[in-house]
């Protein structure tokens, strides 16, 4: 039984070292780059934005139904 514990403790170690050195081989940019990176995404996309220039009512999928009336 502590061969097998053994054994599966080396697994999981193994697993953990591969998983290291996979996030250590990711490019890496400063925060300052990132930032600067998207705000300039968020400015150039600010007039595409439905949150910020809203959604013509004639394209709104969830506009409240119009009644019908009859009388």
């Amino acid at each position: 039984m502590s061969n097998n514990n053994s054994s599966s403790s080396l697994v999981v170690a193994q697993r953990a070292v591969k998983q290291l050195r996979v996030e250590a081989s990711v490019r890496r940019i400063q925060v300052s780059q990132a930032a600067a990176e998207l705000r300039n995404f968020c400015l150039q996309n600010a007039s595409k934005d439905p949150l910020l220039v809203g959604i013509p009512s004639s394209e709104n999928p969830y506009r409240p139904p119009k009644s019908c009336s009859l009388f």
